[in-house]
Order: C-alpha cells, then sequence, then structure tokens
C-alpha cells in the first residue's frame, strides 16, 4: 500500500517548464526576460539593463559587474506561474568569455528562445549556441527583437535564419511597421492585432480583434498584410 503521506509528485512536474533565452551580446536577452516576468505577474513594473540613478534595474543583473557593465556574466533563474502552467526561466551570458555558464544551462531546459536583433540577424555567438541546441535536440523559438528600431526587412531575416541555420521556418506573429512606425504584432496564430503603447513600457499591448475587421475601420497602411497574404 503506497504512503499516503507522499506528497503528488507527478502533476506538479508535469505542469512546470524550463526553458532558457539566449542571443548574441546585446541582442535583448534581458530586456525579454523582464517582459517574461512583468506580462507572467511576478513583477509590477519591467526594470532597465543600463538603468542609471534610482531608475529599476533588471532582476536577472543581480550583480554588481553586471549592473555597471550593462551585461549578463552568470546564468541567472527565475520563476512564475502563467494559467495552469509553472514557468523557469534561465537568462544566460551572451558573451563568449562566460558561454560555460551557457553551456551548461542548455543541459537542464526543455527549451530555448533564441534572440535575434532585428537590424543585425544572426550573429557569430547566436551560430554557436544555436549548434549546441540542435546537438541536444532542443526545442527553438526565434524572437526577432528590436523592431521598434531601424531594422531589417522580415522576410529578408527569416531568408537568412534559413540559410544560416538550416531552419524551416514557421511565423507565429508579424510585425505591423518599423523603427518609429512600428505599432506592434499581427498575431497570425489567434488572428489579432496586438498594438503597442511607447508611452508606457510597463503596459501590456492592448489586443484588438481580428485584423481585417480592424483594417477596415483604420487607415494605417495595409501593405504588410498584404505581402503575408502573398507570402503564405
Amino acid at each position: 500500500m503506497p504512503d499516503q503521506n507522499l506528497p503528488a509528485l507527478p502533476p506538479e512536474i508535469a505542469r512546470r517548464r524550463t526553458f532558457a533565452i539566449i542571443s548574441h551580446p546585446d541582442a535583448g536577452k534581458t530586456t525579454l526576460t523582464e517582459k517574461f516576468l512583468l506580462y507572467g505577474g511576478a513583477i509590477q513594473m519591467a526594470g532597465q539593463v543600463r538603468a542609471k540613478g534610482e531608475a529599476r534595474r533588471t532582476r536577472s543583473d543581480f550583480m554588481k559587474l553586471e549592473q555597471e557593465r550593462g551585461i549578463s556574466v552568470s546564468a541567472s533563474a527565475m520563476s512564475f506561474p502563467f494559467r495552469d502552467w509553472w514557468f523557469n526561466l534561465v537568462d544566460t551570458p551572451g558573451h563568449s568569455d562566460f558561454s560555460e555558464d551557457t553551456y551548461r544551462t542548455l543541459t537542464a531546459v526543455d527549451a530555448a528562445v533564441m534572440v535575434i536583433d532585428g537590424a543585425k540577424g544572426v550573429e557569430s555567438q547566436t551560430r554557436k549556441l544555436f549548434e549546441v541546441c540542435r546537438m541536444r535536440d532542443l526545442p527553438i523559438l526565434t524572437f526577432c527583437n528590436k523592431m521598434d528600431r531601424e531594422a531589417r526587412d522580415t522576410f529578408e531575416i527569416i531568408d537568412e535564419i534559413q540559410q544560416e541555420l538550416q531552419l524551416d521556418v514557421c511565423p507565429a506573429s508579424w510585425p505591423i511597421g518599423q523603427g518609429r512606425e512600428f505599432l506592434g504584432c499581427y498575431d497570425m496564430l489567434g488572428d489579432r492585432l496586438e498594438l503597442m503603447d511607447r508611452a508606457d513600457r510597463n503596459k501590456r499591448a492592448e489586443s484588438t480583434g481580428s485584423a481585417a475587421s480592424f483594417l477596415a475601420m483604420s487607415s494605417m497602411d495595409t501593405s504588410w498584410l498584404l505581402k503575408l497574404s502573398i507570402s503564405s
């Protein structure tokens, strides 16, 4: 007869997901980590990597060296609940000098989020870390960051990912505009627009109805939707 005092571990373990965020230095891993914590409800205000004065600093870059240099030098693990799941998020160092910590982290995660700078595309450290993920057969979700700055064409970035990393890319969202004209993203899975608020970096994106109904009442440029329809 099983011991009634033992906790029911299987259901609790089954709902846990552990993932790492990897990229070339300065692609935006730590900033993305803050957004995960913010939207997951673990924090009320997102910090800044290069915060000055009384500005709030990021949770994962807690070492004085990291705060002074604005880089991550060690892996940091954080946890937060979201809906029915419990996520363990690991923010990893991007610089090659501290890559051993990243390699060890990739032995203990279920998946990886690969962050790519929208202006620079696939970079050297991105390739190295991707090969480690490939050897360990880790699922990879690619996140193209900094689309609110001057970035390369989205189709060009997708082509580069496919050619450089030999991946079959399937977009789950699509940026609307870029640089100063960046408005947000089109959720291709949910057929919704997620519109960004530039004035408040701690405010969640405003989710609207279907893209077709929104654009029918809007004067915004729809060329991005036309190109997307042709490609698909």
